[in-house]
């Protein structure tokens, strides 16, 4: 039997938020290292407990919210918003860090900062300013003793891992998998390098996208110079959150022209590149003074396979045709487990029902994000354990869907992806290099 190390004043402190929040299951592991039958306590006392816990129990429930082939719906909506309790560190520890971190002094480096962050997260906090060569940055610094902080959560969340490990639930989810998965990435969001090499990776394969005009869309220049774990300096971007744009609602020919831009950044990010931001919600997507659309905070990164983006490609086409047979089959071509054991005949039923809700509405009306939810939900319920990666997937198909129908909503969705996935089976059946592909098909 696993257990926890008795004398943590950490583990003192979470028992007590866990017990004040009437979390029943957690109290079991915490404090005899056995547990009851799984249950998560309601979404938004769940998401109580997380704030209070802290900021990498913050950081670990903004990931969960990402992974909608684990939570049921309501869960996800309650997480996806989820944001610290954190005061922004006093300007003299950040001025240090600068200090530590930078190649320079910062007199050299900078001829203005402003002292009060313009945002403070869990891990870090951002300041406006100026460098001396005149240009407008963003500076991200990391939050001092953050990752002490995190790496002794982390030692206690892979104990709990492994105790859960030993009940149906951690059979059914692999549960020290996942958080090992859930803590790699809160430890690669302390690197900011990776997050600077993101955002120039996605910045140049949208700079060369046929689908997208790339003098219509930017995402941020990183200064490397003074870019470093601990340290982000990127370019600033004049404008506001889209929602918050002023662009009156009547201009519909304007709001069309920037939903099609939208769809087409992401639709090649996910599709033909595989390489996607992951989390597009409204304030990371910026309409700009210039008329210019930006896209920023790039550290959430998903990527595909070409086999798993025909699989998706042909998903949605499923959907479109209400086709629950095909649906399961997907499914099951999508799994990371052993299908063998999968009732199909269940899973298809559960896919007829689903679907069935959908046959009376036109295409045009069809939310395929809460869709592609529901699918999650019927391969969670058979346990067909999906990849990582489809939360990620259906996390952004919705944010962006939830962000093009506020922003404009007159738009029919349908007319934006029908002209895409034309083009994408076209990708597919012939590809750019037509003698490979034929050759690869016959292989096939």
């Amino acid at each position: 039997m696993f257990s926890l190390p008795q004398t943590s004043a950490r583990q003192r402190e979470i028992i007590e938020i866990v017990l004040g929040n009437g979390w029943d299951y957690m109290r079991g592991i915490l404090t005899r290292g056995t547990s009851d039958e799984p249950r998560l306590p309601q979404p938004e006392v769940f998401r109580k407990i997380l704030i209070e816990l802290g900021p990498f129990y913050v950081k670990f429930g903004q990931l969960l919210s990402t992974r909608p082939d684990l939570l049921p719906s309501r869960y996800i909506e309650s997480l996806t918003a989820l944001q610290a309790k954190v005061p922004p560190v006093p300007w003299k520890s950040i001025e240090q860090t600068l200090r530590e971190q930078l190649p320079e002094p910062l007199e050299n480096i900078f001829t203005n900062i402003n002292y009060e962050p313009i945002a403070a997260g869990s891990i870090a906090q951002i300041h406006r300013a100026t460098l001396s060569t005149g240009e407008e940055v963003a500076v991200k610094i990391q939050r001092p003793d953050i990752e002490y902080i995190v790496n002794q959560d982390i030692k206690l969340i892979t104990s709990i891992a492994e105790i859960i490990a030993l009940t149906d639930l951690g059979n059914d989810y692999d549960i020290v998998a996942l958080a090992n998965d859930f803590t790699q990435a809160v430890q690669a969001e302390l690197d900011f390098c990776q997050e600077a090499s993101y955002t120039e990776k996605l910045g140049s394969n949208l700079a060369s996208s046929s689908w997208v005009d790339s003098d219509k869309l930017i995402v941020p220049q990183i200064y490397w110079e003074f870019t470093n774990k601990k340290v982000l300096v990127m370019e600033w971007l004049n404008g506001k959150p889209i929602l918050e744009a002023d662009i009156a609602m009547d201009n519909n020919t304007k709001r069309q022209e920037i939903s099609t831009l939208l769809f087409r950044a992401f639709f090649q990010q996910i599709f033909i590149d595989g390489f996607f931001h992951a989390d597009p919600h409204p304030g990371n997507i910026f309409y700009l003074d210039d008329g210019r659309v930006g896209i920023i905070d790039c550290g959430m990164i998903g990527k595909l396979d070409s086999r798993t983006q025909q699989l998706l490609t042909e998903m949605l086409l499923a959907i479109v045709d209400i086709d629950a047979q095909r649906c399961a089959q997907l499914t099951l071509e999508l799994s990371e487990n052993n299908p063998i054991n999968t009732n199909l005949a269940q899973l298809e039923n559960d896919y007829q029902r689903m679907l069935r809700k959908y046959y009376n509405l036109s295409l045009s009306e069809l939310n395929f994000s809460e869709v592609f939810y529901e699918i999650l939900g019927v391969a969670r319920n058979n346990k067909v354990r999906l990849p990582g990666n489809m939360g990620l997937y259906a996390k952004s198909l919705a944010n962006l869907e939830g962000v093009a129908r506020k922003f404009n909503p007159k738009i029919n969705l349908l007319e934006e992806i029908k002209p895409l996935i034309t083009d994408l089976f076209r990708r597919q059946l012939i590809g750019d290099t037509p003698f490979q592909t034929i050759f690869r098909t016959i292989l096939d």
